[in-house]
């Protein structure tokens, strides 16, 4: 009656492909969507790291400055 066709293993690979498709294409969006676009892929410089661990209150103003010097060198 239906002569195998879409059934056992040919069914299973074509489930496996359109499932494989749309992960890939979920993550195809996810990569482009949350890429840092702000500096063309690049991540923060380590001056903008060092800025923001001051202000978040990790580092003091004396280690701060050393590690700026250290930095500008």
């Amino acid at each position: 009656m239906f002569d195998g066709h879409g059934f056992g293993f040919g069914g299973a690979f074509m489930w496996l492909f359109w499932i494989l498709l749309i992960v890939g294409i979920v993550w195809a969006l996810k990569v482009t969507a949350f890429s840092d676009t702000k500096r063309g892929g690049m991540g923060k410089s380590p001056m903008e790291i060092l800025q923001e661990r001051l202000a978040r209150g990790e580092i003091d103003e004396d280690e701060f400055e050393r590690k700026r010097r250290l930095l500008n060198g």
